[in-house]
């Protein structure tokens, strides 16, 4: 390796130390601590001069906490002659604040990215942003990961649940027209039907399932998003196909940003599985939905951890796209 050396804050420490591991280097030391102000301070406790550093840090919940350590591990870094200076992050926080909506709004992602940007980083490597038009929101190198791979992978083992085998049997669902594309290409992909959901939303948190376009009678469905915060738009959807005939419902997102009372709503929904990867910490680990084995997480430390080896190697990542 290069010079590489791979920090972390403490927004999935544990996803940092596969990627460390799959890469057969040490994770460096970090201390985070808060004052009792609120304020966070950080210190990257080993030697990064000259190296080619990763800081690894998704901007989930606690949003703004995890974010302002990417910012400060950032500045760190920069302040202490790290040569390159990568910012790995499995969740982009704000990404769906990316466009404006209405007026006098910001459009936080970009605000976002020139932080980013402006407090150190010289390359990014994410995974699955919420939206494409995200990237161009960097004016420095940005290698997007997909899990599509981590997702067909798993449907075709035999750690699967049986009714989500790919196949003419499964109907790919996208909940809402905003996931329509990344349904459409697991469908295609999978060799199974493609349906969608329309929905309308009643508030910021809340909306409708109302119409679907597709047949899904006598088939199984798997759900398929970027990400869900209360699960709303999954079990609304959900109960739509199975009052439209279809079977079974599984669900799938690679964020899985659900509390408890969201795990509440899952538990007497109609979903009986929802697969997620391990880009984020489970917030609620001891709920009786994560525990029966209704919860099931796939990781994405191999992808990240082959990326980062190729950045670091400088060879071509085209073939990870």
């Amino acid at each position: 390796m290069n010079d590489l050396k791979i920090v972390t804050g403490t927004g999935n420490k544990k996803l940092a130390e596969c990627i460390a591991q799959y890469n057969q280097v040490p994770l460096v030391g970090a201390t985070v601590e808060r004052f009792p102000d609120g304020e966070t301070r950080v210190q990257i406790d080993e030697n990064v001069r000259g190296s080619d550093l990763f800081i690894v840090q998704p901007t989930c919940p606690p949003a703004n906490d995890n974010l302002m350590e990417l910012l400060l591990l950032l500045d760190a870094a920069k302040r202490s002659s790290a040569r390159r200076i990568t910012a790995v992050i499995p969740y982009y926080g704000y990404g769906r604040q990316d466009r404006k909506e209405s007026s006098r709004v910001p459009i936080s992602a970009k605000l976002v990215a020139n932080m980013i940007t402006e407090a150190g980083a010289q390359r990014v490597l994410a995974f699955e942003l919420h939206t494409q038009q995200i990237v161009g929101f960097f004016d420095i190198p940005v290698d997007h990961m997909l899990p599509s791979a981590i997702l067909l992978d798993f449907l075709c083992s035999e750690k699967a649940p049986r009714f989500l085998r790919p196949g003419e049997s499964l109907a790919v669902v996208s909940p809402d027209e905003g996931a329509m594309k990344r349904a459409f290409k697991i469908a295609e992909k999978a060799k199974s039907y493609f349906v969608m959901v329309t929905k309308k939303r009643k508030s910021p948190t809340e909306t409708e399932a109302t119409h679907i376009v597709g047949d899904v009678t006598g088939k199984n469905a798997l759900l398929v998003d970027d990400l869900s915060l209360t699960a709303g738009t999954l079990i609304n959807a959900a109960a739509l196909l199975k009052q439209r005939g279809a079977k079974q419902v599984g669900a799938y997102v690679t964020h899985c940003l659900l509390d408890e009372r969201a795990f509440d709503r899952l538990a007497e929904s109609s979903i009986d599985v929802l697969l997620t990867t391990d880009s984020v910490p489970v917030l609620a680990p001891n709920h009786q939905f994560v525990s029966s084995g209704r919860l099931v997480r796939m990781t994405c430390a191999p992808l990240l951890g082959e990326a980062v080896r190729r950045i670091n190697a400088e060879a071509s990542m085209s073939g990870l796209f």
